[in-house]
Formats: C-alpha cells, structure tokens, sequence
C-alpha cells in the first residue's frame, strides 16, 4: 500500500513530482477553498507531514492517526509540541546544517548594514536628499576591530564568529550553556556570562533556538546593560527578544541600532519599528537563497522518505520514537 503524504505548507512542484514517485501526495490549493479546511479533511489519511511554519500540537493532530512523521523543512521547531509528539510515537526531522552559512552570511550583513546605515542611506539618496558631502549626523560605524558578541555559539553562531573574527579582525565574546573550547582555541573566543557580553560588546548577535528559557531573553534589563554605541541583531526568533522594550530602547537612544530578521509577530504588516530609521526591518530571510532552501527541501524529503520506510531518518529531533 502507498503511503500518504500531506504538505502542510507549499511546496514546490519539484517536491510533489519528487515525493510522487512513491507516496501519494496531498497538496491543498487556495484555488479550491479555505486551505485549513482541506488539511484538516487530509489529516486522517496522512502518514507524513511535510512543510513549514504551521503550530502542530495535540489540537491540530486529534485526529491525524496514521501519522507516522512530521518532516519540516526548517532548522527550528518551536512550532511543533515535542513531548506530544514524542508520545505519540511520531517522528519529527528538520533540516540542521545546510542553512548555517546563507544564515550567517543574513546575519553579518545585518551587522555591516545596521552599523554603515546601508537601508537608511539608500532610501534617503533615492529621495533625492543627495545634494552635498555627507556630514557627521549621517556617519555610520566602523565594523572592523569592534567587539563581536554570540549570544549562542551553535553552528550559525560560530559561523558568524569566523566571518568577524578572520574577516573583520572582531574579538568574540560568547555566552551559552556550555564552554565550546574547540572553538574558543579556533576563534580566540572568550566565554562570559550573558551581563558581561551585553556589557562589553559593540554588537550583540542573537544566535539562539526559542525556548521558555530564552523568551524574552532580552527586555529592558539587558538592554539597558549595553553601550549607547552597542546594535543588537536578531536572527533567532522573534520572541527572544521583548519587542517593546526595544522599540523604546531604539527611540530613546538607549542603544545605537538594531538589525532584524525575526519578530515577535510574524508576517509584520505593521510595527512601531518601521518608524524607526536606527533599524534595518528584513523579513525572515535567513535561508531565502535558492541554493539554501533547494537543499533544505532536499533534505527534508529524504527524512520524510526513510521515515515512511523505517528507516532512520538523519535528523531525528525526538530520536526515542525510533526504534529501527
């Protein structure tokens, strides 16, 4: 019996033709109704999930019961309910590894941009206020030399660190919940509690999953703890980070800048923040590259695929469900 597969985000039709040649393939159409309504009709026959930034839980997946994996075509999975799945017995995969450096390349140019004012500065000369040499109340600042903090050394992290470090001649300051001493010996890094980073950094990089830990990890204590020089960039996720705070942070010069990826609301159709001129607003493009996100469906389809045949798939997030 073949198997079904049902995507719970777009996918291209690359995927489907890929996945058709050995499961049957569901993909909803905005054409025919209301998306959610024909998931839900799907969602009994299902034994794999595969797609992107829908919330899968116990209220979602009553009544999914041939799952046998959610296959999802990102690194994070503070969308999905773990210990419900693990319960369950259904595997859960993401796709580690082939975003970190498209993601770290997102992450430094954040840096450069919020520091050179590259957004700010191109929209002003596109209005036409290029009319003399640009004086001291348009000056950016330097990159080369200031103080790197990682705010989770992970693989994006350590990436970003390299590009600083070799790059740029940045020293790197890091915190997390471990020592990392290859990397410390590779980087010249310094491990130090997050107080003392926020502290001595010129800019802050959020490199971190989502958790109840690191919720709002950042708000009106930490912020106040940087430089008035200091720019805080976030490509984690948007709640690590208490939005209001920052906003009151950026309009009161509490910080110099902000470059971000991720928010606390996502899409953003509107945001105090876009008022701001000291914050460079992208819309979640960590890994928006077309080699980046081919590898990432790649990788997610052969998950998905060793799943439904009992295989072991590479990236098991709750690896206890399996027992191939």
């Amino acid at each position: 019996m073949r198997k079904t597969v049902l995507a719970f985000s777009r996918i291209t039709p690359q995927m489907v033709e890929r996945l058709q040649q050995e499961f049957d393939v569901i993909v909803p159409n905005p054409k025919l109704g209301d998306i959610a309504a024909q998931f839900n009709e799907a969602l009994p026959k299902a034994h794999g999930l595969i797609g992107a930034g829908r919330p899968l839980g116990e209220a979602q997946l009553k009544d999914a019961g041939n799952l046998e994996v959610i296959s999802s075509v990102s690194v994070g999975y503070d969308n999905y309910d773990v210990d419900y799945l693990t319960r369950r017995g259904i595997a859960l995969t993401n796709t580690p590894d082939v975003l970190t450096e498209s993601t770290a390349d997102l992450g430094f140019s954040l840096i450069m941009g919020s520091a050179r004012r590259t957004a700010e500065l191109d929209a002003w000369t596109k209005a036409g206020q290029w009319k003399a040499t640009v004086g001291p109340d348009l000056f950016g600042s330097d990159v080369h030399g200031k103080t790197l903090g990682i705010v989770g050394l992970g693989n994006i992290g350590a990436a970003i660190a390299r590009r600083g470090r070799f790059g740029f001649n940045m020293p790197v300051l890091y915190s997390g919940n471990s020592r990392k001493p290859a990397l410390e010996a590779e980087l010249g890094a310094t491990f130090c509690a997050l107080d003392e980073l926020l502290a001595k950094a010129d800019f802050v990089c959020l490199v971190v999953p989502l958790s109840d830990k690191t919720r709002h990890l950042i708000s009106r204590r930490e912020l106040a703890l940087m430089k008035k020089s200091a720019f805080l960039i976030n490509i984690s996720r948007g709640p690590v980070v208490d939005e209001p705070a920052l906003v009151d942070a950026l309009q009161s010069g509490l910080i110099r800048g902000a470059g971000l990826d991720v928010y606390e609301r996502e899409p953003l159709a509107e945001s105090p923040l876009f008022a701001l001129k000291n914050v460079v607003t992208l819309p979640h493009i960590g890994s928006a590259t077309g080699e980046t996100r081919t590898a990432m469906a790649e990788r997610a389809m052969d998950n998905l695929t060793a799943a439904l045949k009992g295989q072991r798939p590479a990236d098991l997030v709750n690896p206890s469900v399996f027992k191939g």
